[in-house]
């Protein structure tokens, strides 16, 4: 744990910068709590992305902090800023599995969001716990989709059920489900296209998906997981949105979190979109994979120890 948390203290050190020390320099610069701090402080917390909604919600609380406890000291605001985003950050949701394999984990996204990264790095951890993982590579528009795949399998000893290039993707799924169940597999990972300029027919195709695999088996898919790029900011907030319209997403992985300064965009997604951030990406090794915890989130982002 504390090596993991290390590196996610490290992959925060761009929104650090861009967040917290900006913070501390304004506080320190404040002889007195006024309107003006809190109109600086609102345009860094609005610059590290953290949204209109989480961002309001933030400055409001801190204000009555302020008020109903006399505050006078304006390196509070910082100590307050802090407790404000753990209590927003408070729970903390993890992947669910299957009572009885195979656990089937239904993977979204727009291309180039890091998706079968995402799906290559959760294949390496589940095969760490000793589960047997089987890829449907159902993103069969993309030659260059079922070819990372194939690396990923090889790479962590999964298995890879693929059609020829531009088969119909619901095909692959039903077979893959199908071996599944013959093979004893523990957890089923379905790549899914992202060609978002075909937005109606990309939606359409992944609503068939979900449906054949809820048919082949009950109560799946356990989880849809939606991939968002952190370095895309309030982007990442209107694809989250369509996907949601779609398939119902049950979680979010935020990829390339070390890779931006706006790792605010967590509080943007908790507040606006109401889907947990599940999983976070926090470098380019296949253990850079990490359950999402908002406490450690926050404690990690103000540069603090492991609790």
């Amino acid at each position: 744990m504390g090596s993991l948390f290390s590196r996610l203290k490290q992959s925060l050190t761009k929104s650090r910068q861009g967040l917290v020390e900006k913070v501390t320099q304004l506080v320190s610069m404040r002889k007195k709590i006024d309107e003006d701090l809190f109109e600086e402080l609102e345009e860094i917390l609005l610059q590290a992305d953290a949204g209109v909604a989480a961002t309001s919600r933030l400055l409001d609380e801190i204000r009555a902090a302020v008020k109903s406890e006399r505050i006078r000291d304006p390196q509070q605001v910082k100590d307050l800023l802090k407790t404000r985003m753990e209590e927003m950050l408070d729970t903390s949701e993890y992947l669910r599995f299957a009572e009885t394999p195979p656990t089937v984990i239904m993977v979204v996204g727009v291309n180039g969001v890091g998706k079968t990264t995402t799906i290559g790095k959760l294949a390496f951890r589940f095969q760490q716990e000793g589960k047997r993982v089987l890829f449907a590579a159902a993103d069969t528009f993309r030659a260059a989709a079922i070819e990372q795949l194939e690396i990923w399998a090889e790479r962590t000893g999964a298995e890879v059920v693929k059609h020829q290039q531009g088969a119909d993707p619901a095909a692959v799924v039903f077979d893959t489900l199908r071996a599944a169940k013959k093979r004893c597999t523990d957890v089923v990972i379905i790549d899914t296209a992202g060609r978002l300029h075909t937005k109606k027919n990309l939606m359409e195709e992944l609503r068939k998906i979900k449906r054949i695999t809820a048919r082949e088996i009950p109560g799946a898919p356990h989880e849809v997981l939606l991939v968002l790029d952190a370095t895309t900011g309030q982007n990442a907030l209107q694809q989250a949105r369509l996907f949601q319209e779609a398939v119902e997403v049950t979680g979010i992985a935020l990829a390339k979190l070390d890779g931006t300064a706006k790792g605010g965009i967590i509080l943007a997604i908790k507040e606006e979109l109401g889907i947990p951030v599940k999983l976070v990406g926090i470098g380019e090794q296949p253990e850079d994979l990490k359950d999402f915890n908002g406490s450690e989130f926050v404690a990690a982002l103000f540069g603090e120890e492991a609790g």
